[in-house]
């Protein structure tokens, strides 16, 4: 709520009219929203409007400004009449699908898929090479998939913490090298460098030796999986960031802060989800789209294995 509450929004200047509750009821609803809410004492709390709610008898509709400097928001609330109860209230349209929404703004052209590349239900994780909870996370969805792997497919998307990472950013453009020829080649590498990390960055070993070690496990997975090692070299040796910058763009459009962020069709999961909650979702979205679920999955206990 405290994040809401603080979304831009331009607040035209101009001069303030009497407040429609009373100066003495406005008082009481400005602390009760800070208290309530947890918002910072900076953020300005105003009544600007008051009308008869059409939907709820006994009770007015009350649209307050929350503002900090030139930032601002309106939100709606009921009050009742006689000024004694103060209601949150918020708007859905029900004709709109958040998840599907969500799914439409993440653009999986040419990213490798694992799993079931014709499955109902989409599994995408904004991912970080050097991140250990990445590292769980994809030992997680790897031992999930043994049981949903023709019911689900699986993307990962490029979302390195590069201040705190610094290989990070190179294994995203690395893998997205070999993800051109090879999907295969792609999890090949994902599967080692996420259970390889801590010997990538070694016992105090530069920055560039870590990077340098990077690309010796590209051209090495390249290899196993026959890639065109003349492309390869060239592509590890240009580092674009095109396709790695619209990634992190994307995701940070969907609010994501931090890794693993796990999505299943629109359902955002933060952090590396433990497997019962990750299977539970899975399930959920499974019976949305009519496909059932796997007998392991809906008879594990909670918090099994």
């Amino acid at each position: 709520m405290r994040r809401l509450f603080l979304c831009v929004v331009l607040l035209a200047a101009g001069c303030r009219a009497q407040s429609p509750v009373g100066a003495e009821l406005e008082r009481s609803i400005d602390k009760q929203l800070h208290a309530t809410f947890n918002l910072p004492p900076f953020v300005g709390v105003k009544v600007v409007d008051r009308k008869p709610s059409e939907q709820f008898a006994g009770y007015d509709k009350l649209t307050v400004m929350l503002s900090h400097g030139e930032q601002s928001q309106k939100q709606e609330f009921l009050l009742s009449k006689d000024g004694k109860t103060l209601v949150s209230i918020r708007k859905m349209d029900l004709t709109r699908d958040p998840q599907a929404e969500m799914m439409a703004k993440i653009d999986l052209r040419g990213r490798p898929v694992r799993g079931n590349p014709d499955a109902k239900v989409t599994v995408v994780v904004y991912d970080d090479f050097q991140c250990p909870y990445c590292s769980r996370m994809h030992q997680t969805l790897i031992d999930v998939l043994k049981s949903y792997g023709d019911r689900i497919k699986l993307v990962y998307k490029d979302f390195p913490l590069k201040e705190i990472h610094p290989w990070a950013e190179r294994a995203a453009i690395d893998s997205g090298c070999l993800a051109k020829q090879s999907g295969a080649a792609y999890w090949d590498f994902a599967d080692y460098v996420h259970a390889n990390g801590r010997q990538i960055q070694g016992d105090k070993r530069p920055v560039d030796a870590q990077q340098a070690e990077v690309n010796r496990i590209t051209l090495e997975v390249g290899k196993r999986h026959s890639a065109d090692a003349a492309a390869l070299e060239s592509c590890i040796k240009a580092q674009s960031k095109t396709e790695l910058e619209a990634s992190v763009k994307e995701a940070e459009g969907l609010g994501v802060e931090a890794t693993p962020e796990v999505i299943v069709d629109g359902t955002k999961m933060d952090g590396a989800v433990p497997e019962d909650e990750l299977r539970m979702v899975l399930d959920k979205e499974l019976k949305n789209v009519g496909v059932e679920a796997p007998a392991k999955a809906a008879s594990s206990a909670p918090g099994q294995k």
